[in-house]
């Protein structure tokens, strides 16, 4: 009998909390949810604060009759994220241009989420693609391009205003892509790029080779002048050796002497006459020889 009472127990639990939350005597609130409750039409409070919740202390006795005379809401306060892509503008110069735009939403205020806009969702969007297209329209191509950080802060303190009376809070707001639409025109710009690089490089290079060619000139003249300055001071440096050594020892000086003469003897190649000391004869020195 015991265990059949407790098995009856266990089981009309199930029911009981069933039919308590159905009669709206307990919630439970999820995280990042907010949950709005409406009586004869009109919002009599929001709970939005995680974990199990009892609306009659909140609301009072009038909370056992939203079952049959209202309404609870579930929305969800969660960070979401949206991406339009190829947003169509124009630059100051009439090109065509793709833009794509990333940003971040939450709802702050779930009461102006539900009741304020219709299609709050799809409201934002079309805010932050008619502010991205008037924020960047007939801009220069190269600010399009180039400073897209602050023009995204730009679209969003454009689109914030409106988006807080929805009920949203707008979070980071970016361009992530700035494209051509048109084909040709990317090729034509491709070209132009290419020849560029090529100009940009030939002018690097024949610049390089200048700054070389320079360089090597000036270090041949500094070598061709260290090269003349030593040679101008080789003949001082060896005659003051020579006269050094002519008074030291003037034997030695006459040994080098001939040393040298016999030294450029050989470097010039002539032809040397040698006469014995022993012959009578008369020889003409210098002759020509068979």
């Amino acid at each position: 009998m015991q265990i059949f009472l407790m098995i009856l127990g266990f089981s009309t639990i199930p029911i009981i909390l069933m039919l308590a939350r159905m009669f709206g005597i307990y919630t439970c609130v999820n995280e990042c949810e907010s949950q709005v409750f409406t009586l004869f039409g009109k919002v009599i409070g929001t709970l939005n604060k995680p974990g199990l919740q009892f609306p009659i202390s909140h609301f009072g006795l009038r909370a056992m009759l939203i079952p049959f005379f209202g309404k609870r809401y579930v929305v969800s306060t969660a960070l979401r994220q949206h991406y339009l892509r190829s947003q169509m503008v124009n630059s100051e110069e009439g090109t065509p241009m793709g833009v794509g735009i990333w940003y971040e939403m939450q709802v702050a205020d779930p009461v102006a989420y539900l009741f304020i806009n219709a299609n709050p969702d799809g409201s934002l969007q079309a805010n932050v693609t008619s502010s991205t297209i008037s924020t960047l329209s007939n801009l220069e191509m190269e600010t399009m391009l180039e400073d897209r950080h602050s023009l995204s802060r730009t679209v969003r303190q454009a689109v914030s205003p409106l988006s807080e009376k929805w009920g949203y809070r707008l979070g980071s707001v970016y361009i992530r892509k700035v494209e051509f639409t048109d084909m040709q025109m990317v090729h034509n710009i491709t070209e132009k790029v290419v020849k560029r690089l090529v100009q940009v490089t030939s002018a690097m290079k024949q610049d390089g080779e200048n700054r070389v060619g320079l360089i090597k000139s000036e270090t041949a003249f500094k070598v061709s002048q260290k090269m003349a300055e030593a040679a101008a001071a080789r003949p001082e440096i060896v005659g003051q050796k020579l006269n050094e050594i002519a008074k030291k020892d003037p034997e030695v000086l006459d040994t080098v002497l001939e040393v040298m003469e016999i030294d450029k003897l050989l470097e010039a190649g002539a032809s040397i006459d040698i006469l014995p000391e022993s012959s009578n004869l008369l020889l003409q020195v210098g002759g020509s020889r068979d």
